[in-house]
């Protein structure tokens, strides 16, 4: 069994990691895998998958920036040396779903004009509550924003999207069950470390508490925006209209067909599993879980 401070050296990320499930892959996938032509081809399929993907980079460059600046004011050297390697995974996050806007067309050079037309605000502002934390070089804070409220979000979102990916895209789904395997280390160490941290500074609990209810109130924004917008409905049914060749394999997660539901119960699914999650983990770090109020779509 690996000791829990073991778990946070270089040594055991490089055999996990570049030595364990990414071997053999680049940019996260088989080297020969492709975005299927009905994607590339289909205008309205490319821009959906698009939105998406930038809607991930959006929120790894945060995950980049949040966990680069936490290891200058990380209290221990272990702590320092993981944050260290989740610098590097975040930045591979960022790098694989960049390519993946490279490899659905977008132009190098068009990049960040992308990003800024599809970038959702509520996701821009979730990420600014965090990175002024950082800034702050608020550690106990900014680990639980970025290790427990982030990785947490981007846990069931990669899960939820690997799903229902499996089948038709094979090439994105092994591109996030890479990520998957990554956020699942990043958001034990958050609990891990920072439970004895609050336990120490237990005058930083409303401070964190409040954080952790703004940061959730933007994050279910953005999926208000996303899931209940007409462009995401007709989206789903353009591509149930040309992926309509049969039965559709299923692609269950938490209980749902996601092959067959409609956008706002993925929507009511996703979210209820992450603020679940995030009740169950902020009560084992000692923090009281509050409950966001409930956004309306734009």
């Amino acid at each position: 069994m690996t000791n829990f401070l073991d778990a946070y050296s270089i040594q055991y990320w490089l055999e996990s990691c570049p030595q364990g499930y990414l071997v053999d892959t680049e940019y996260g996938r088989g080297p020969d895998e492709k975005e299927p032509d009905l994607v590339l081809e289909d205008p309205i399929l490319r821009d959906a998958a698009i939105r998406t993907t930038v809607q991930l980079v959006v929120g790894e460059r945060c995950a980049l920036a949040s966990s680069s600046g936490l290891v200058g004011c990380a209290p221990d050297a272990p702590s320092q040396c993981f944050l260290a390697t989740q610098t590097l995974d975040e930045a591979r996050h960022v790098e694989i779903f960049t390519q993946r806007l490279y490899d659905l067309g977008v132009k190098k050079k068009e990049l960040e004009d992308v990003i800024a037309r599809y970038a959702n605000p509520n996701l821009v502002k979730f990420a600014e509550i965090l990175l002024e934390k950082v800034d702050k070089k608020d550690f106990v804070a900014g680990v639980v924003g970025q290790n427990v409220v982030l990785e947490g979000m981007a846990f069931s979102v990669f899960e939820m999207m690997e799903t229902v990916n499996r089948d038709p895209n094979p090439k994105f789904a092994h591109t996030l069950s890479g990520t998957i395997a990554d956020e699942r280390r990043h958001v034990g160490f958050g609990e891990n470390r920072i439970g004895s941290l609050i336990r120490q500074y237990p005058e930083k609990k409303p401070e964190i508490e409040r954080m952790q209810k703004d940061m959730s109130y933007f994050m279910l924004a953005t999926f208000a925006d996303n899931f209940r917008s007409n462009a995401m409905q007709e989206e789903v049914q353009h591509a149930r209209e040309e992926l309509d060749t049969g039965a559709p394999a299923k692609a269950t997660w938490q209980g749902v067909d996601l092959s067959q539901a409609e956008p706002e119960e993925i929507e009511a699914v996703l979210s209820d599993t992450i603020l679940k999650d995030f009740q169950a983990r902020l009560g084992r770090i000692g923090l009281e879980y509050q409950t966001p109020s409930k956004p309306q779509a734009a």
